[in-house]
């Protein structure tokens, strides 16, 4: 498989090119790809959908075994597109815990982390 990326994989209704495409984007590209749905008031105050989440952001669990439960971001992994939350945690045999990758789009944003001014600003762009 060719690993040499191609913006015309996007345009591709075949599956496979799909995921070629996500897996071998460059990471100005991947960060579209965690982006993360904002709450009702969220939407309404900022009058957008959607944002990218940071390391610091407080999310909100929709989906999966650990559904419901609130915690702070605590890595976001660029290069697999998966989010580590506080509180997702697998519990190994020998009693550690290992931090649990979630998807983007089974996280949802509640509270914002806006102390750079850049991403302030992006916010309140229209």
């Amino acid at each position: 498989m060719k690993s040499i990326f191609s913006l015309s994989w996007i345009r591709s209704k075949q599956p496979r090119k799909q995921r070629k495409y996500r897996h071998n984007a460059p990471l100005h590209i991947k960060k579209k790809f965690i982006s993360v749905n904002f709450t009702k008031e969220l939407r309404e105050k900022y009058t957008k959908r959607n944002f990218s989440v940071i390391k610091g952001d407080k999310v909100k669990i929709m989906r999966g075994q650990f559904k419901g439960k609130t915690g702070l971001v605590e890595k976001v992994d660029m290069r697999n597109i998966k989010i580590h939350v506080n509180g997702a945690e697998n519990i190994k045999k020998d009693g550690s815990k290992a931090a649990y990758p979630i998807s983007p789009s089974n996280l949802m944003i509640t509270e914002l982390k806006l102390e750079d001014k850049k991403r302030k600003a992006s916010l309140e762009r229209k």
